[in-house]
């Protein structure tokens, strides 16, 4: 009888190691490489139905001066839960890095099914302010696991239907799971108002824990409009 038992313990032991190890590593694999082939089939969604063109003059008016550049980036309307409304792109973490992000960071709606989610009320890509975003690092693809590895000046490029915005990694730190303060418009300064154009990407650290919060940045670079020559530089060279 305590053969049988001792059999019995020993299989039940074996069963929840296979579980984890499918947990922590092979479900991860096969559901990132989903959210990938996901974030693949939006952009050339968008490559093959770029957003049309402004309309040619159809009258012989005089020409109109040529409006002044400008280095402000098209404002995007705040993202809707749940609702995909851009690609990720992280050339360090490989050249299929390409993860959907859309509004909201529930878990059940956005960050398990979906990959990259929008913190509400943050600013949206190009925006001056904070752009906030959130994934997992342990499970369900876990699209940030290897924030942490980031360099200085690697690029984070985010594809929208209009074109590419281009953010240069700038540091990362390690914060309370109530820090809450990197999601401020300037990030951990109350009462300050936002000058730049930043990104936020925030993640559980240790990897299968959650003791603290892995926190990265990024500094706004550039926008490349879709009706250009193509993407940007920043996604073949992104890795600094």
């Amino acid at each position: 009888m305590i053969g049988v038992i001792g059999d019995l313990l020993v299989t039940a032991g074996v069963l929840v190691l296979l579980f984890v190890v499918w947990q922590l590593w092979i479900g991860d694999v096969i559901i990132g490489a989903q959210f990938k082939d996901q974030g693949r089939e939006i952009s050339e969604q968008w490559a093959t139905n770029p957003p049309p063109s402004a309309p040619l003059p159809t009258t012989t008016a005089p020409a109109q001066p040529a409006a002044p550049p400008t280095a402000d980036p098209p404002a995007l309307e705040q993202s809707k839960d749940a609702q995909i409304f851009g690609v990720v792109y992280i050339p360090r973490l490989g050249a299929d890095y390409h993860f959907p992000v859309a509004g909201g960071v529930s878990s059940s709606r956005t960050l398990d099914p979906i990959g990259l989610g929008h913190y509400p009320d943050t600013a949206m890509p190009g925006q001056v302010g904070n752009f906030a975003i959130a994934g997992h690092r342990g499970s369900h693809g876990a699209p940030f696991a290897d924030l942490p590895s980031l360099h200085v000046g690697d690029a984070i490029v985010v594809e929208t239907e209009g074109g590419w915005y281009t953010y240069r990694f700038r540091n990362i730190e390690y914060v309370r799971p109530d820090g809450v303060n990197v999601l401020l418009p300037t990030p951990q300064q109350t009462q300050i108002e936002a000058t730049d154009r930043l990104i936020t990407m925030t993640t559980c650290s240790p990897r299968y824990g959650f003791s603290e919060r892995a926190i990265g940045y990024g500094v706004f670079e550039s926008f490349t409009p879709r009706t250009d020559a193509g993407p940007p530089t920043s996604l073949t060279s992104g890795a600094a």
